[in-house]
């Protein structure tokens, strides 16, 4: 970006002063203490750094330390100004640049052994016939089971540059025999797309994780196939979904909407009004659609929502959004690191911004979902509306004339209450513990033998009383505590969580989400407001 560099040299000096407000300054000398060092420098940050490298009564990192200096600059901007360490800067850029160097599989450790839980379709393990449940005991003619692992030992031994070769000797899943892989590391695809399946002959699904660089692809690809089995309407699920690259969201919004449409648009200080416009490109701009958001649909998700609600295109369900309205641009140093840095916000096709307040700081910002929460907004419409922001008078319409507001996130136009019963502390501390999965490699294999589809399993195999008390028996070896009253509480959502989680195991996402959206409320309404 044009002056990008004076934009952030600016920022930092502008707001440096806090972090070197315990230095009297008066003469542009530091005196006392037999100190001999001169804060002549116009570059603050780079002087206070070297004044503690060289004169700080203990040693320090010094990389770190630039780390924190730049990152606590960057929060007094707005809480999505951030600096990166190289490592989160590479994970972030890899999970939305659609994919990593490595093998291709999710794990379990279990018992200090590596179990395969998950084999990425495409990927190296899965071209050498890796499947889940194989407990992977030495690599590169090493022991590795049994030698202590950690996620981040497990992570270090996967990955590698692309074309190098890893060996593994591996216990197939039943246990039968022991084999040795030789596998290529390679690129691993990662598909922005949870979910895609018929909910009835002529409704489909498909969820979206994140707005990654093939975000557009991955839904063309599941639309096609959905369309092949008589997809007429769709419900687009965008909950928890906390965002990704604007073009990204502006390219799937264009798969819904008719030539000329203003999508959104971005201007900042720096920014000349930028204007996002539908093409006549679209795969799906004539059938019935329906997007459910929630508290955790932010940026991105936004974007797409507030079009899709501003235009009429879709009728949006669940909770109000997240509200954030910035748009970040990546800057990247040499050493891996990186400064996102918010150059512009975004207005939906009303006019309207979403961004919520952040003038009480960054931790109050992002603790507001919890406040939410403890005023009742998750639970009720009424108690959502009764925020202050949603009082005022709204300039903001959408094509139709029915009133939207700004400056807190989309209000869905159907509102559905969180479930309380979901994410209890018990079941939170059952998914914590990996337990549901433990489970199923431990004692669920010879169940999930009996069927031959997902679809027989979807549709035929419940987890009965005495199931869920053989499960809860295994959990408290590793959770010694448990309340009855929750128990009681989450019993149904365990032994939802327990069958998703078989289905996972062994037919993948679609298979998890058919069982964890059987019982989902939210969809329901979904589904009934496009019919």
């Amino acid at each position: 970006m044009k002056n990008a560099g004076a934009i952030i040299f600016r920022s930092m000096i502008l707001l440096l002063i806090g972090t070197v407000i315990g230095f009297y300054l008066a003469d542009n000398n530091l005196s006392g203490n037999g100190l001999n060092f001169s804060l002549k420098s116009n570059n603050k940050i780079n002087s206070v750094l070297r004044l503690v490298k060289d004169n700080y009564v203990d040693s320090v990192n010094e990389d770190s330390l630039e780390g924190v200096a730049v990152n606590n600059v960057l929060q007094t901007l707005d809480p999505h100004s951030l600096y990166l360490q190289p490592q989160r800067a590479q994970s972030i850029n890899e999970n939305l640049d659609g994919g990593f160097n490595g093998v291709g599989l999710e794990y379990q450790i279990l018992r200090d052994t590596l179990v395969v839980t998950q084999v990425y379709n495409g990927g190296p393990a899965a071209t050498a016939g890796l499947l889940p449940g194989d407990k992977i005991l030495r690599i590169n003619e090493k022991t590795f089971s049994g030698t202590k692992l950690t996620a981040k030992k497990v992570d270090q031994s996967l990955k590698g540059d692309s074309l190098t070769q890893i060996s593994m000797s591996v216990l197939t899943a039943n246990n039968s025999m022991l084999k040795t892989y030789h596998i290529q590391r390679g690129h691993v695809d990662l598909s922005s797309l949870d979910a895609a399946y018929m909910i009835n002959p002529e409704t489909g699904y498909i969820k979206i994780s994140k707005f990654a660089s093939t975000t557009d692809a991955d839904f063309r690809d599941a639309l096609t196939k959905l369309k092949a089995r008589g997809l007429k309407k769709l419900v687009l699920d965008i909950r928890e979904n906390g965002g990704g690259y604007l073009s990204a969201a502006t390219s799937l919004a264009d798969e819904f909407l008719s030539k000329g449409k203003l999508i959104v648009y971005t201007k900042g200080a720096h920014e000349e009004r930028k204007d996002y416009f539908s093409t006549d490109s679209g795969m799906f701009k004539e059938g019935k659609l329906a997007v459910l958001i929630d508290e955790y649909s932010a940026s991105a998700s936004e974007i797409l929502a507030g079009a899709l609600q501003d235009l009429d295109r879709a009728l949006i369900v669940g909770r109000r959004s997240f509200g954030k309205g910035l748009v970040q641009q990546q800057f990247p140093f040499g050493d891996g690191s990186a400064v996102n840095l918010t150059v512009a916000r975004y207005y939906t096709p009303s006019g309207r911004s979403i961004q919520k307040s952040y003038k009480y700081g960054t931790e109050i910002y992002h603790n507001e979902i919890a406040e939410r929460m403890r005023k009742g907004e998750l639970f009720s419409e009424q108690s959502t509306l009764n925020d202050s922001i949603f009082k005022k008078p709204s300039p903001y319409h959408t094509s139709s004339g029915k009133k939207v507001y700004s400056g807190g996130g989309i209000m869905p136009d159907i509102f559905v209450p969180a479930d309380t019963t979901i994410n209890t502390a018990l079941v939170q501390e059952l998914s914590e513990q990996q337990l549901f999965t433990a489970y199923t490699i431990d004692q669920l294999g010879p169940v999930l033998n009996k069927f031959h589809t997902s679809d027989a399993f979807v549709s035929q195999y419940n987890v009965s009383d005495d199931a869920f008390n053989r499960f809860i028996l295994y959990a408290s070896k590793t959770i010694k505590e448990m309340d009855s009253k929750e128990l009681l509480v989450s019993k149904p959502t365990i032994k939802t969580l327990l069958k998703a989680s078989a289905a996972r195991f062994k037919w993948g996402d679609n298979a998890y989400f058919e069982v964890m959206n059987s019982d989902d409320i939210a969809l329901k309404k979904a589904v009934e407001s496009i019919n």
